[in-house]
């Protein structure tokens, strides 16, 4: 083919292509290259998804309240101390003087108010609350959340919570039939709190920024920091542990933060974790990671069975005898299984976990004997992995 070519154009020339032609073909090799893939972008994942950066997280905000306007659902005041005592005292407050030995209302329940404070939030925001029964309320269906509120772990006060109770549940009970859906004792308030105060934190004063993984790794945590320091042009990072990558701000973002993390939160790195094995005895579910390995193993799997089954017979006397009665006459029937059509499986060395959940399969085995099986495997030292049970 190359002696073709070279004889073709010792005999035909050069070939000289027009402008316009030249720049039509430079544009369709461009957008073809575009329309290729690009090599292992899909096994990658973004900085923006594995870290969290410094200062940028959310604060939990907690809250006591009481929810009004119940149609006879609410605590029952002899029952919930607590609530009777709140509504007391929120009643004196209002200027009523109340008893709270003549307190017989059912519409008013005690409530814990939870929300998430967003990282920034500014005075006058609004934000999502969920409340929760906390007394013995049948249902919050209908009521309203009375002014709550909300502090953080500092014990200052971050957030008011207020408004009707959205909830996606109902029950509905007669005297011989109940019928309920989802859960009637907890709902949301959508925008329900104000922010009423500001967590101080100035973004643009840092000097060095601090990437804290995810899921801390070493492998992970240098290649992120070379990712960084490959698209600034200098070394400007160092990996204080698995879990933290420490980012020197470089002269060029001095004083503006926000563009670095904007650039760098989209470069693309490969995530490496160890080896994990992940199972729920009470479910039977089983996840592995691909990284999971096992040495040379034999695993075989049967149980010696022993089935009883009592079948009572009557036993009656012949036709025309004497003396004679009809008794019941027991009847055992035993069944012994141990295992002989049980086989043995032999794993070889650096059996993926495709392989070596295909091999139990085929014994038979369900996931909860699986479990077993690989608990055995790890202490035999097989399994290359760590076990997590949840």
């Amino acid at each position: 083919m190359k002696v073709y070519a070279s004889t073709l154009m010792k005999d035909i020339g050069p070939i000289r292509l027009p402008m316009r032609w030249k720049s039509l073909f430079m544009a369709m090799v461009m957008a073809f290259a575009l329309l290729l893939p690009e090599g292992r972008v899909e096994a990658q994942s973004r900085i923006k998804d594995i870290v969290n950066f410094e200062g940028v997280r959310d604060n939990l905000l907690v809250g006591y309240g009481l929810v009004a306007g119940l149609k006879g659902t609410g605590d029952r005041l002899r029952n919930a101390v607590f609530t009777r005592e709140s509504l007391v005292g929120m009643l004196e407050r209002l200027g009523v003087n109340a008893s709270s030995a003549s307190l017989q209302t059912k519409n008013i329940a005690a409530v814990m108010v939870t929300a998430t404070l967003p990282p920034f939030s500014r005075q006058g925001s609004r934000i999502d609350v969920t409340i929760s029964a906390l007394g013995d309320a049948e249902s919050l269906l209908g009521g309203s959340l009375l002014v709550t509120p909300l502090v953080g772990a500092d014990g200052e006060i971050y957030a008011v919570a207020q408004g009707p109770v959205a909830i996606g549940g109902f029950s509905v009970q007669g005297d011989a039939q109940s019928v309920s859906k989802g859960v009637s004792t907890s709902g949301r308030i959508a925008n329900g709190g104000i922010v009423e105060r500001e967590i101080p934190f100035s973004l643009k004063n840092l000097r060095d920024v601090h990437l804290a993984l995810r899921n801390p790794d070493f492998t992970t945590a240098r290649r992120i920091g070379r990712a960084i320091n490959a698209f600034v042009g200098i070394e400007t990072t160092e990996v204080l542990d698995s879990g933290t990558v420490k980012i020197s701000l470089p002269a060029s973002y001095r004083g503006n933060v926000i563009e670095l993390l904007t650039d760098i939160e989209q470069l693309r790195v490969d995530t490496d974790t160890p080896a994990t094995v992940v199972v729920n005895e009470q479910s039977g579910v089983i996840v592995m990671g691909q990284n999971v390995r096992i040495d040379p193993v034999a695993i075989a799997q049967g149980n010696l069975t022993i089935r009883i089954n009592e079948t009572a017979q009557v036993s009656q006397p012949l036709p025309f005898s004497l003396g004679g009665e009809t008794t019941t006459v027991p009847r055992t029937d035993i069944t012994v299984d141990e295992g002989e059509d049980n086989k043995l499986t032999l794993l070889e060395s650096g059996v993926s976990i495709q392989e070596l959940v295909n091999a139990l399969n085929a014994l038979g085995i369900g996931p909860r004997d699986m479990i077993t099986i690989l608990q055995a495997i790890k202490a035999a030292g097989s399994l290359q992995a760590q076990i997590q049970v949840m």
